[in-house]
């Protein structure tokens, strides 16, 4: 990551996101509205077991991922939820999706998750959406504090919050059924003064 700066802000951005989500562009990829087309892409690269193994279980099915997007799409118009599709800069083709969802009124607390097809895993795509979620979190929704959970097992997703400057703060014991068998979460929060301090995003988010 290069040096801070101050992102870019459109101040109309947070009046409207329930009507419709903006794109935030970043240097390698794009979060965008989830659309249904996205479905087939989506049900290809969430659903193998390296991907799906620690994360709450996907669709089983094609009709399932239409189901999720359209119940995304409904959550989102009731200001409880939002889901990104991430995209690669150029290419319009969803490969993951990065999830805020509400804990606490007016999005004051936030829980966030994120899924990236293993093809795209070590390629910065990770670091580069989660630094365009943030900014769109704590820029734009106001939020005071994002949680984010995972598997005490999942080696990758662990390193990759503590990389963005996430902080450990629990170890949530026996908290996540996978498998049936319950295992334990880490619990990685970043506070709004953590976000003010380490500045740790660097290139200008673009929102359109």
């Amino acid at each position: 990551m290069a040096s801070p700066s101050v992102p870019i802000v459109d101040g109309r951005v947070a009046n409207d996101w329930r009507q419709s989500l903006p794109t935030l562009c970043g240097a390698h990829v794009t979060l965008r509205e989830l659309r249904a087309s996205d479905a087939q892409a989506l049900f290809a690269l969430l659903t193998v077991d390296e991907v799906s193994r620690f994360i709450s279980r996907p669709p089983a099915t094609l009709q399932g991922f239409e189901r999720f997007i359209a119940w995304a799409l409904r959550q989102r118009q009731s200001g409880a939820y939002i889901c990104f599709a991430v995209t690669l800069a150029g290419d319009d083709t969803a490969i993951g999706i990065f999830q805020l969802r509400e804990l606490e009124a007016d999005f004051r607390s936030v829980e966030w998750g994120f899924a990236v097809g293993s093809p795209f895993w070590g390629s910065g795509v990770f670091a580069d959406g989660a630094r365009l979620a943030l900014t769109f979190a704590f820029e734009h929704l106001g939020v005071h504090r994002m949680e984010a959970r995972a598997c005490v097992q999942n080696g990758r997703g662990n390193a990759a919050l503590q990389k963005i400057g996430a902080v450990l703060e629990a170890v949530l014991r026996r908290s996540f059924l996978r498998g049936g068998e319950y295992c334990d979460q880490n619990l990685w929060t970043i506070v709004d003064e953590d976000w003010r301090t380490q500045k740790a995003w660097s290139r200008p988010v673009v929102l359109h």
